[in-house]
């Protein structure tokens, strides 16, 4: 009965009779699936034999993976190949058996790896995700295995209830959390003893032992390429490594919110910081005073920076990992969020042959982004572009980069004075801080040059104030600056689970969305799902505030000068705030209305 579930005939019966395939698909998956299956078997016998499925016992050819491998157009939507995820769900709904997306954020390393043994896991293809209401979940692309769901309810002394997931998730998520809980407990038992370390925060005297973990061990150096991996997979924008008391926290930052991925060993802390210290060309020994690097790393070619930070904190040294990926980083102006108003404003002062463009907001804002894909479309052979900046965050063949070392005395406003002697066209400076670095800023523009750079200030209107009050005198911000940009990250609705709903004016205006409408207003929302890991949320887009330094802003520019006066000059002549642009982001269905009260904050 079990075979006849999981027999070619009967799974490609189910896919026909849910439409997913046609009745010629179905013949054309008959006559050529002895050929795929020999193919694919071949395929796993070389990576067998090289060592790349170790272990693979349980991963046999199905007629699943024939016709993934097939790529045919599914019947429903010819257009989109008939994948595993989809062929599993069709299945599971078939078999009336729930099937689950395995989001490896909410997993639990210990109950993953501790209830059943790896080469159990990978010979059923069974992976324990959750405990919930007395039952342990099992992940498996086979349901039907009562002899493995039985051993699991035996050694877990727990009732199991299957669900469905895909076979790829399944071998995947094995590997890569036995292989990664195998790294680290090799690791903690090399270097075992007291696992409180009290770093910075109360002097503790120990000993070196002699079998004390390198950094070049080969569980760290595996346990670490791991991380990396996995925060790839994830999408995260950063990695934190966090010491504590009596363990360490691995955190990853994805779409803007953190999310603790591991707890790991606190004894095998120094040995992973300073294998990342090690990678990064810092200083292994140097744990008192903060450093700062780079790692640049290659994953399914493609190539993507990371920025170390490491930084003493209570209990020892703390790492921050920025991962710098190139296709976030330069991006098409038209894809970053602009308004088609906006756009027009924005290209007609970035494409001035001099003056100063000004990019504010706080940290993390998008900032980087919209100054790498500003130079990106202004460059070309005929134009020579310098930045400087603190660090370096992607290198680019197209700019001439330079990085700041305040060591070596190479400041934002030392530096200045040397390139306006390599004849560049358009400069980018990471960061206008003070006086110095303004008024070389100020003087590269003066004599012909196009200067972008960025500020911290709440909006577009305040930087004029904020320049003011590093001491720039308002004639020289008259002659130079050209234009301004405020911006903010936005979290999107995802699109796989997005939902309309309505809500009526009065309460948006009772929340601080003053629409000036009456009635029900149609919104739009994410139920959350498998996509977006229920949180409805998928990516981020730029909400911008374009200021144009018109004739009458530019009169209004004086000592005496008031942000909210010019931000209402500025509304008049059709400038769009911050708040505005994310009300019509809103409404168009691209955001929710709590991430437009969040983003502008503060905003009118």
């Amino acid at each position: 009965m079990i075979e006849q579930r999981l027999s070619d005939e009967n799974v490609c019966r189910i896919l026909y009779s849910h439409g997913l395939i046609t009745e010629v698909q179905n013949k054309e998956i008959f006559v050529k699936k002895k050929q795929v299956r020999s193919k694919l078997q071949q395929l796993r016998s070389i990576r067998n034999d090289t060592g790349t499925s170790k272990g693979r016992l349980g991963n046999p050819v199905t007629i699943v993976d024939i016709i993934t491998s097939m790529k045919i157009g599914r019947a429903d939507k010819p257009a989109e190949p008939l994948d595993e995820e989809t062929i599993f769900q069709c299945l599971a709904k078939a078999w009336k058996v729930p099937y689950k997306k395995i989001d490896p954020i909410h997993l639990d390393m210990e109950l993953v790896t501790t209830t059943i043994p790896h080469t159990f896991a990978m010979k059923h293809l069974v992976l324990p995700v959750e405990v919930k209401d007395g039952y342990l979940i099992v992940a498996t692309p086979n349901p039907f295995n009562v002899d493995a769901m039985e051993d699991i309810a035996k050694v877990s002394q727990r009732k199991v209830r299957p669900v469905v997931s895909t076979k790829t998730d399944i071998i995947k998520l094995i590997s890569e959390f036995f292989g990664f809980k195998r790294s680290i407990t090799a690791a903690g038992d090399q270097f075992g003893g007291s696992s409180i370390d009290l770093g910075n925060l109360e002097a503790l005297v120990k000993l070196r032992s002699a079998d004390e973990l390198l950094s070049d061990d080969q569980h760290i150096v595996n346990a670490v390429d791991h991380l990396f991996s996995y925060a790839f997979d994830q999408r995260a924008s950063d990695i934190h490594i966090e010491p504590k008391r009596d363990k360490s926290l691995v955190r990853l930052r994805i779409d803007g919110t953190l999310h603790t991925v591991y707890e790991l060993p606190k004894s095998v802390h120094p040995a992973i910081t300073s294998r990342i210290k090690t990678i990064a060309r810092l200083d292994m020994a140097e744990k008192r005073r903060p450093q700062d690097g780079r790692i640049k790393m290659e994953k399914e070619g493609v190539e993507s920076e990371i920025r170390v930070s490491s930084i003493p904190v209570a209990f020892g040294e703390k790492l921050v990992m920025r991962v710098m990926d190139p296709d976030i980083l330069f991006q098409d102006l038209e894809t970053l969020g602009f308004t088609s108003m906006d756009m027009i404003r924005y290209q007609q002062f970035i494409n001035l042959p001099h003056g100063i463009i000004l990019v504010t907001g706080p940290t993390g804002s998008g900032k980087s982004t919209t100054l790498y894909s500003t130079l990106r479309y202004l460059s070309s052979p005929d134009i020579n572009i310098t930045t400087v900046e603190d660090p370096i965050e992607m290198i680019h063949e197209d700019f001439n980069q330079i990085a700041v070392q305040p060591t070596v005395g190479v400041t934002f406003a030392s530096i200045l004075r040397n390139i306006l002697r390599q004849d560049p066209d358009i400069i980018m400076i990471g960061e206008m801080r003070d006086l110095e670095t303004a008024e070389n800023a100020i003087q590269a523009a003066l004599t012909g040059h196009l200067v972008l750079s960025t500020l911290h200030t709440n909006d577009a209107p305040s930087s004029i104030i904020r320049l003011l009050d590093l001491g720039i005198p308002s004639f020289l911000i008259k002659a130079t600056v050209v234009g301004i940009l405020a911006q903010r990250l936005a979290k999107k609705i995802c699109p796989h689970c997005k939902e309309a709903f309505e809500m009526d004016a009065a309460e948006l205006a009772s929340l601080g969305l003053d629409l000036g409408k009456n009635g029900p207003i149609k919104l739009h929302r994410g139920k959350g799902c498998l996509k977006c890991r229920g949180t409805g949320y998928r990516g981020r887009i730029g909400i911008y505030e374009v200021l144009p330094i018109t004739d009458t802003i530019n009169a209004m520019i004086t000592p005496e000068s008031d942000a909210p006066q010019i931000r209402k000059v500025a509304k008049a002549e059709g400038m769009a705030t911050l708040r505005e642009n994310a009300i019509h982001n809103m409404l168009e269905g691209i955001t929710t209305y709590q991430e437009v009260l969040r983003v502008t904050w503060g905003q009118v």
